[in-house]
């Protein structure tokens, strides 16, 4: 201990906290601190360098505030934390030092034992009642833990003994009072302790650090030093550079390629001439550009990636997802023009069920009301990308930011196309004057609007797309034409031809089939037939033409349910993201978005939206 002693009574000086509070660095032979901003409490952890797998570790590591450290740097280590509290007390009247360890391994096991180690924790506090409060909430927050069908069980609350701290008080530097001491189970090995089940050991990490969460903010508020609304709100507030340089290689590896226009054929008009030459009896050929990228060089870039090493179990869950749908993504451009595509397709925007092909067929069953008419000309692609840049415009004096590209292409087939920060326009295009404005408040007001707002969030992955984006990302595109008055019956229509022949085709009918049953059982022109057949057709068969109505009715349901749509103008984000997006913004990770569509703010908007959620039904739509 005099060791310890005459390491505590050294200067501290050169452990140097930023402006802002935070600090950051080695110390000792391997020890490590972080500290994201002024906060009461710090998460401390003296680990052993010969064992792996150390769920003490991981969740130290993931806090606001932490050291760890091995036991030939505890010297050091009571220096640094000695620091710590004297620099938190210039902030905080009380301040609760969290003590992690693991429990004794148990011993190894045969493969096929049939009993499973104990799923429990233990819990040591010391007497300051807040620190005793703090310890039963921690106590609650870990028994409501049930991780592959096992709940968590945690003993009685015992005394800690403030001369059996981890680190020694510094006598003046800190009160040796404010400590909770928790050991945390071992569940996540293998039966003969060589290996980790993954997913128990990251749920595990979550789910406690989340506790240990609940228990800090218990303590702030018991302590009375203002306790945040919400006790996520004291994870990090900052990305560490490893984060950065994970969501950065992502991005590049996006960039390498367009995945929409290198599964769009680049010779539409060409086929769909040849294909009514031949009385459309005889499929037609598509071309397609040439790849940008190499897949699988591509796959080995991306499993390099260690996400590991991001220190936030949440943005190391939104890479995973993100990389393994770049690795589906990959998969399909290496097997373009051949059944494979279909198959994988399939995987990324999964088939039709039932409940949305009946949908279809009802719309489709339903008679079309012809269009007003009027005597405005349709719009060509001249007067579509005006009308687009004005738009933008608006958006851009709303947010400087809004600095887009509208680009006339001849090589698009599709009548307009986002990519990124630029919208494509066909030359070709011809919109009827009615549907001008819905068609653009569904790509400027949604698709480049929420890139240009997930540009803005510190990681680039918000502006790509978390995974299983697009199928929330096109039904905001049909609920905006909605919004504003111009989702016709007509629209309502294609959409819902669409899954029919999304399910047709994965069913195995030809190109022909699903031509003939568009337009000869449900009423669309050849031309129609044609353009609808060739999107679902597209690289040898691309199911993601569903995705817009089931989209569309993710949102409908979504507002019949009086859920709110805030959080999807952060950026490009799934259903499943709401809860992560409203946590980060709670740590101050996330901005507020600058931009929202511009019909949120229209009174016939909220009326159309209150008529809807009195009577929530396709048949109400229109």
């Amino acid at each position: 201990m005099t060791a310890l002693r005459e390491a505590l009574a050294s200067d501290v000086s050169s452990i140097e906290f930023s402006e802002s509070g935070a600090l950051r660095s080695a110390f000792g032979a391997h020890g490590r601190v972080h500290v994201d901003r002024p906060l009461p409490f710090i998460v401390i952890h003296r680990f052993d360098p010969d064992i792996a797998a150390s769920l003490a570790l991981e969740i130290s590591v993931t806090s606001p505030a932490y050291i760890v450290w091995p036991a030939h740097d505890d010297a050091a280590a009571a220096v640094t934390l000695n620091a710590v509290v004297t620099e938190a007390r210039r902030h905080f009247p009380a301040f609760l030092i969290i003590e992690l360890s693991d429990l004794a391994r148990p011993p190894a096991k045969p493969e096929d034992a049939p009993r499973l180690p104990p799923f429990e924790c233990r819990i040591a506090a010391t007497a300051n009642p807040s620190v005793q409060i703090a310890a039963g909430r921690l106590r609650e927050a870990l028994e409501e833990i049930e991780i592959d069908l096992r709940h968590c069980t945690v003993g009685e609350i015992a005394p800690l003994d403030p001369a059996k701290q981890m680190l020694p008080s510094s006598g003046g530097g800190r009160s040796a009072g404010e400590t909770i001491r928790l050991a945390l189970p071992h569940i996540h090995l293998t039966p003969d302790g060589e290996d980790i089940y993954p997913q128990i050991f990251h749920d595990l990490q979550v789910a406690a650090f989340d506790a240990i969460l609940k228990a800090a903010c218990t303590f702030m508020e018991h302590s009375k030093l203002g306790a945040p609304a919400h006790y996520r709100s004291l994870g990090r507030s900052s990305f560490v550079d490893a984060a950065r340089a994970a969501d950065e290689k992502l991005n590049v590896i996006c960039g390498t390629y367009d995945f929409l226009m290198a599964v769009s054929p680049i010779n539409g008009s060409e086929a769909q001439e040849r294909f009514a030459a031949s009385g459309y009896e005889q499929a037609p050929e598509f071309r397609y550009r040439p790849l940008t990228v190499d897949p699988d060089e591509a796959k080995r870039a991306l499993y390099k990636i260690d996400l590991k090493k991001v220190e936030d179990p949440m943005l190391e869950s939104l890479f995973s997802e993100k990389r393994h749908e770049i690795d589906h993504q990959l998969s399909m451009l290496a097997c373009r023009n051949s059944d494979r595509f279909r198959y994988a397709s399939l995987m990324l925007y999964e088939p039709v069920d039932s409940a949305l092909l009946a949908a279809a067929h009802d719309i489709l069953g339903s008679r079309s009301r012809a269009p007003a008419a009027t005597d405005r000309p349709p719009a060509d692609c001249h007067v579509v990308a005006a009308a687009a840049h004005a738009m933008a415009a608006r958006y851009q004096a709303i947010d400087p930011a809004f600095d887009v590209t509208i680009e006339i292409r001849e090589d698009v087939t599709a009548g307009m196309l986002v990519s990124g920060d630029r919208l494509y326009i066909s030359h070709d295009i011809m919109v009827p004057a009615h549907r001008l404005e819905p068609l653009l408040t569904h790509e400027v007001g949604i698709h480049l609007l929420t890139y240009v707002n997930g540009s803005q969030q510190g990681l680039q992955i918000f502006k790509r797309g978390l995974a299983g984006y697009e199928g929330v990302q096109e039904g905001l595109g049909v609920f905006a034409e909605w919004a504003v008055g111009g989702l016709t019956r007509a629209r309502l229509r294609l959409l819902a031809g669409r899954v029919v022949a999304v399910h047709a085709m994965t069913d195995g009918a030809s190109f022909i089939d699903v031509f003939r049953l568009m337009r000869d059982a449900h009423g669309f022109s050849a031309a129609g037939a044609f353009n609808l057949t060739t999107r679902v057709f597209r690289s040898g068969g691309f199911a993601k033409d569903a995705i817009y109505l089931r989209g569309f009715k993710t949102i409908l349901d979504l507002l019949a349910a009086g859920r709110s749509l805030e959080p999807y103008w952060y950026g490009k984000i799934a259903p499943q993201h709401v809860a992560a997006v409203e946590e980060l913004s709670d740590r101050g990770i996330l901005s507020a978005p600058t931009s929202r569509p511009e019909f949120l703010a229209h009174t016939s908007f909220t009326d159309r939206v209150g008529a809807f959620c009195a009577a929530p039904s396709f048949t109400n739509l229109i």
